[in-house]
């Protein structure tokens, strides 16, 4: 899937006034940026626009306001974050729409930046409001959409502007929608993808979609507990599901079977006799978890498994820790999992969210084939869900 961005040939940018939709939802510590990625994400789109005439605004949600503004998500971080990395000035205006935003627009000249105050302190934003829709446009002459951790929200600023203003992807978005649109058409083979996290309710749809595409599925991460539970295994006080997820992972076990796809569970796991970082720890095996311990993170030699399957994959899909990461003691598995797609020779690919936020903590995200800025949307892909914010926009071929 190839969607037509700003470097179509076609695309005259000169003079062009240019609503781009980024996606600078970052964490804030008290007005303070933590993690800048996207910020440094949208940066080559803006660049590229400006660079080839065009007049630049950036418009973005931050937080959940409600429909109401709130000093506390304000997007004055972020816009001064990105006016040091852009090297020039970015006016932060009071609000996204109204007759003084629009003839701030309107009086932009080329290569001028402006932000747009958090297009959720309007509640039009969220409900895909069209009169909302037609305010963001006024004084555009062009819409591009570059936010594709949005993507798969169909709101006024990823949907409905799409439809008023001459649209097109920015390189983010593209480049987001071919890696990701690759996996799910092309993938090289040995396919592998490694399924973690909490819940296996909330990735049904996605396991049961990556049973159907790849050769293997290896589970960690809590979810592996209701798996085992499923199994009769005892799990201690893991977290873990009940019967209806319980019920889910049966389902997926015999999906597995009968698509010819070889789904894995963790042989070996790290438990603790506490959630803390100086918890007394010990390894045991999968199908033995004591009473009154819990697990934390998958054993070694599960690690050792799974970087054996990853270096033979032709093409690895990563979502979801393999434990509790954030906590030192319990982030071995899920650096073991960062580690092996690090080295592999196949593509890898880190499906945003917790994955990706593991990948950036351990300083490994230039060697991965591709790390992807939106989670939700990244798994709503690989789930084969069309995003709106995707089906709005002009595609190639």
């Amino acid at each position: 899937m190839q969607l037509a961005d700003i470097s179509a040939p076609d695309h005259n940018w000169k003079g062009a006034r240019v609503l781009v939709r980024a996606d600078l939802n970052v964490p804030l510590d008290r007005g303070r940026i933590t993690d800048d990625a996207r910020i440094a994400a949208s940066v080559a789109t803006i660049r590229e626009l400006r660079n080839r005439g065009a007049a630049v605004a950036v418009c973005s949600h931050l937080g959940r306001p409600g429909g109401v503004h709130s000093d506390d998500e304000s997007l004055a971080p972020c816009a001064t974050r990105l006016a040091q990395l852009l090297s020039t000035r970015v006016e932060l205006l009071d609000d996204c729409i109204g007759a003084q935003v629009q003839a701030r627009v309107e009086g932009l000249a080329p290569g001028e930046i402006i932000m747009l105050e958090n297009l959720r302190f309007h509640a039009g934003e969220e409900r895909n409001d069209p009169v909302f829709a037609r305010a963001l446009a006024a004084g555009f002459t062009h819409y591009v959409n570059d936010a594709f951790g949005a993507a798969h929200r169909a709101h006024a600023s990823t949907e409905g502007v799409a439809h008023l203003l001459p649209a097109c992807a920015g390189l983010l978005l593209a480049r987001e929608v071919e890696v990701i649109g690759g996996l799910l058409d092309r993938p090289a083979h040995p396919f592998v993808a490694i399924v973690g996290g909490s819940k296996v309710a909330d990735k049904l749809p996605l396991i049961q979609s990556l049973l159907e595409r790849c050769d293997r599925v290896l589970i960690g991460g809590a979810m592996c507990f209701t798996f085992l539970a499923a199994s009769g295994d005892p799990v201690g006080t893991s977290l873990h599901e009940g019967p209806e997820a319980q019920a889910m992972a049966r389902q997926l076990l015999e999906s597995a079977v009968r698509l010819n796809c070889m789904l894995e569970l963790p042989s070996d796991i790290l438990v603790a006799n506490r959630f803390a970082n100086d918890a007394e720890l010990q390894v045991v095996p999968s199908d033995a978890i004591p009473n009154g311990w819990m697990g934390v993170d998958i054993g070694p030699k599960t690690s050792a498994t799974y970087r054996e399957v990853i270096a033979d994959a032709g093409t690895v899909f990563w979502n979801g820790p393999m434990g509790a990461f954030e906590t030192p003691a319990f982030a071995k598995g899920t650096r073991a999992i960062a580690d092996a797609m690090a080295a592999a020779p196949g593509i890898t690919v880190a499906g945003g969210g917790d994955s990706g936020a593991a990948v950036a903590q351990f300083g490994l995200v230039s060697q991965f084939s591709h790390v992807s800025t939106g989670g939700g949307a990244a798994l709503e892909m690989m789930e084969g869900r069309v995003l709106p914010g995707v089906a709005a926009l002009p595609h190639r071929g």
